[in-house]
C-alpha cells in the first residue's frame, strides 16, 4: 500500500466536502513509505492545501444555517442536575473559552491538558482549543497524579484545565490536589511548562490555591466577550494528542490532525448512527457513554455528532449511581435513538439485572445499538439486543441493528462494523471494513490466513483519521505499527483475528494475549466469552501463565454474580472448568480460576490481561497509569495471597 487507491481517494474527497472549508485542497492524499534506516514511520497527508476550523464545523456553521436553537447537548450530572445547551449557546460558550485561552497566552500549536470529568465545560474547552489551533490532550478525571504528570510533561503543555472536585458514586471526590501534585511548581519553578491552571468550580470543595498560576473558570471565561473570530488552519495541523494504554512502556501520545480526522469522524458517525432517512434525522438523539477523554468520545461524542448537528446526551456519573437502572432512565428521558457503549458495561448490566431489564423502562426510541472497546461476547450481544433492542425471540434477524465496531486510538474512527442496514447480524462479529477502508488477516510473513485460522489483522488501506505519529517519538510509531509490514505499507493493529467461512472478520483480542497450550493457539476472548455465558459469571479476564509442561496454562479471573459469590469457590471453579470444556473443548479449560471483585480495565473498557499475568506470577507490574479502576490491583493481590 503505497497510497490509497484512486476510488478510495475519491470516496474520502466526497466525504470531506460534507464539511465547510475556508480554502479547498490541491492534493487529496499523499503517502511517503516508512524509512527503516532513518527510523521514521510513513508520512501520511490528506487534503493538502485545504484550510478549515474544526470548531466552526462543529458549531458555527449550524448556527449560521439557522439551526442555532437546536439542542446540541443534554447534560445530566451524577447528582441529577441537568442542563440543555443549544448550538447558539454552545457557540457563545466556545467563543468565550477561546478568548480566555488567548488571554492566558495560549496560541496555535501550544498544548492544553484537560483533566476533567464529563461536563459541558469539557466539550467547550476542547472545541475552544480547536478554534484557536491549540492542541488538546484530554485526561480521564479519575487518573492519578502520576498519570497526569506524565501527560503534562510529555506534551509540554502550557495550560492545565481541571476542577475543584468531581462527583463520583455519590461522593465529591477531590481532583485539584492531584492536579497540583502533577504540575508541582509549574513553569515558574522550571518543573514543567505549565503557566496556568484553569479551575472549574464543580463541587465547592476547599482547595489549595497558587496565586498567579491558578485561575477560576467563572471569573475568567464567563467575563469574556461572546464573539470570537476563528482562523482556518491547514488540514494537517495537529488537533489532539491521544494517549494509549501501551502494552509495554509508557503510554504513547498519538497525534491526530484536523482535516483528515474530522472528515472520517463526521462521515462515519453519520453512516453508523444517523437515521437512514435524512428527513427524519432531526429527531436523532445520540448517546455515546464513553468518558470524554477516550478516543471513542472524541470521535463519537464530540467531533462526529457535533459536526453533523446532532442532539446528544452527555452523562457525568457512573452507570449504577444511585441505582443500576440509571442508564435506562436517561435513555427514556431523552428519547435516545442510538446507544453506543462498551461490552464491559453490558456485562455489568447483565449482572445487575440477571432476570432482564424491568418492563417499566421504555426503550421504544432506540433505533440502533453499538458496542466498542473490545469484541463483545455473544452472550452480552444477545442480552443487549433482547433487553434494549426489541429482539424478543433471540432471532438475529429481528430487533434493532447492532453495530459492533472495531477500531483503535490509532485509526481515529471505526474500521470494521456491520452496516446498520444489514438484514442479519452475527453476535460478536465485526464483519467487514467500512467504505473507504480495507483490512486483511495475515500470518507473520504477510500471507492471508485461511478461514478459522488466527492471524494478525492489518489495515491495508487506511482512512484520513489515521494517527500521523507518536508525539516526540516517531521511531516508536514505526516500531509499534509499521515496521513489521513496512514492505507492504500495512498498519499492524496488534489484534488477532480470524475469517469465518463467509469471509467476515472476528476479532480475537490482543496478539500479546494469545494462549499457546500444548501447541494449541487460543484467544482470550473465546475463553472469556465461554465463561461469561455461564449464569454465575458477570465478567471474566483470561491470561496466560507459565507452565513447565504445556508452555502456557490458562488462568481465569472471574467476577461472580451476588448469588454465586456466596458459594464455595472450589465448586464454582469446577463448574466453570466443565462449562468451558463443553463450550470450546477440554484443551481450553482454565487450570486456575480466581474469583475477584473486579478485573483491571483501561478507561476504554479493555481488560489489561498482561497485568493479570504479572499479578498471578508475582512479577513486576508494567504501566498501570491508564487504568480506570486501579484500586482493583490491591484487591486482586489480596485474593492471590490468600490462595
Amino acid at each position: 500500500m503505497t497510497a490509497a487507491t484512486p476510488d478510495r481517494i475519491a470516496f474520502w474527497e466526497d466525504a470531506a466536502r460534507r464539511l465547510e472549508w475556508a480554502e479547498p485542497w490541491h492534493t487529496a492524499h499523499s503517502w511517503t513509505p516508512a524509512d527503516l534506516r532513518a527510523s521514521t514511520p510513513p508520512e501520511i497527508r490528506w487534503f493538502d492545501g485545504g484550510k478549515l476550523n474544526a470548531a466552526v464545523n462543529c458549531v458555527d456553521r449550524h448556527v449560521a444555517a439557522g439551526r442555532g436553537e437546536k439542542v446540541a447537548l443534554c447534560f445530566e450530572g451524577e447528582r441529577g442536575d441537568r442542563l440543555t445547551v443549544t448550538y447558539a449557546d454552545l457557540e457563545r460558550r466556545v467563543a468565550q473559552a477561546a478568548n480566555a485561552l488567548e488571554a492566558l497566552g495560549v496560541r496555535k500549536g501550544d498544548r492544553v491538558v484537560v483533566y476533567l470529568p464529563v461536563l459541558v465545560e469539557t466539550v467547550v474547552i476542547t472545541l475552544a482549543c480547536a478554534r484557536i489551533g491549540a492542541v488538546h490532550s484530554l485526561v480521564f478525571g479519575g487518573f492519578s497524579a502520576e498519570a497526569l504528570r506524565f501527560r503534562v510533561e510529555d506534551t509540554g503543555a502550557k495550560l492545565l484545565v481541571t476542577t475543584d472536585g468531581q462527583f463520583r458514586r455519590g461522593q465529591a471526590v477531590p481532583v485539584k490536589d492531584n492536579a497540583d501534585a502533577a504540575v508541582r511548581g509549574g513553569a515558574a519553578a522550571r518543573d514543567n511548562a505549565i503557566e496556568h491552571v484553569l479551575v472549574i468550580r464543580r463541587t465547592g470543595s476547599d482547595i489549595a490555591w497558587t496565586p498567579g498560576r491558578d485561575v477560576w473558570w467563572h471569573e475568567l471565561v464567563d467575563a469574556q466577550p461572546s464573539e470570537h473570530e476563528a482562523e482556518a488552519f491547514d488540514a494537517e495541523t495537529p488537533l489532539f494528542i491521544m494517549y494509549t494504554s501501551g502494552t509495554t512502556g509508557k503510554p504513547k501520545g498519538l497525534v491526530h490532525t484536523t482535516g483528515g480526522y474530522l472528515t472520517q469522524a463526521s462521515w462515519s458517525h453519520e453512516f453508523l448512527f444517523s437515521n437512514p432517512d435524512p428527513a427524519l434525522r432531526a429527531a436523532d438523539v445520540h448517546w455515546c457513554t464513553a468518558d470524554l477523554a477516550w478516543v471513542t468520545a472524541h470521535t463519537y461524542e464530540i467531533y462526529g455528532p457535533l459536526s453533523n448537528g446532532f442532539t446528544q446526551v452527555i452523562f457525568e456519573g457512573t452507570p449504577n449511581t444511585p441505582h443500576p437502572g440509571r442508564h435506562f432512565e436517561i435513555i427514556q428521558r431523552y428519547g435516545v435513538t442510538s446507544y453506543y457503549t462498551a461490552p464491559t458495561l453490558v456485562r455489568s448490566l447483565m449482572g445487575w439485572f440477571p432476570d432482564g431489564v424491568p418492563a417499566e423502562y421504555d426503550f421504544s426510541s432506540i433505533r440502533v445499538l453499538g458496542t466498542v472497546g473490545e469484541a463483545v461476547n455473544p452472550e452480552a450481544w444477545r442480552w443487549l439486543r433482547s433487553n434494549l433492542g426489541r429482539d424478543s425471540g433471540g432471532d438475529v434477524a429481528g430487533g434493532v441493528p447492532m453495530v459492533d465496531t472495531w477500531w483503535q486510538s490509532e485509526t481515529g474512527a471505526t474500521v470494521l462494523s456491520p452496516r446498520p442496514t444489514d438484514a442479519t447480524f452475527k453476535p460478536g462479529c465485526a464483519t467487514r471494513a467500512l467504505p473507504g477502508l480495507a483490512t486483511d488477516i495475515v500470518d507473520d510473513d504477510g500471507a492471508r490466513v485461511p478461514p478459522g485460522v488466527q492471524g494478525n489483522i492489518v489495515v491495508t488501506e487506511s482512512g484520513p483519521a489515521m494517527a500521523r505519529t507518536v508525539w516526540g517519538n516517531p521511531r516508536r510509531c514505526l516500531d509499534s505499527y509499521w515496521r513489521k509490514y513496512a514492505a507492504q505499507g500495512w498498519f499492524l493493529a496488534g489484534d488477532g483475528a480470524k475469517f469465518d467461512d463467509d469471509g467476515d472478520t472476528w476479532i480475537l483480542g490482543r496478539t500479546d494475549d494469545v494462549l499457546n497450550v500444548s501447541g494449541h493457539r487460543m484467544s482470550t476472548i473465546e475463553i472469556e466469552s465461554a465463561l461469561v455465558s455461564h449464569p454465575a459469571v458477570v465478567e471474566a479476564g483470561v491470561c496466560p501463565v507459565a507452565d513447565a509442561t504445556t508452555g502456557h496454562a490458562i488462568a481465569a479471573f472471574v467476577v461472580l454474580t451476588a448469588d454465586a459469590a456466596t458459594s464455595e469457590n472450589g465448586s464454582v471453579a469446577d463448574a466453570l472448568r466443565a462449562h468451558v470444556a463443553k463450550e470450546i473443548g477440554p484443551i481450553a479449560k482454565p487450570r486456575d480460576v480466581v474469583v475477584v471483585p473486579d478485573v483491571p480495565k483501561t478507561r476504554s473498557g479493555k481488560i489489561m490481561r498482561r497485568l493479570l499475568t504479572q499479578l498471578f506470577e508475582g512479577s513486576a507490574l508494567g504501566d498501570t497509569t491508564s487504568l480506570q479502576n486501579e484500586p482493583c490491583i490491591a484487591e486482586i493481590e489480596k485474593v492471590l495471597a490468600a490462595r
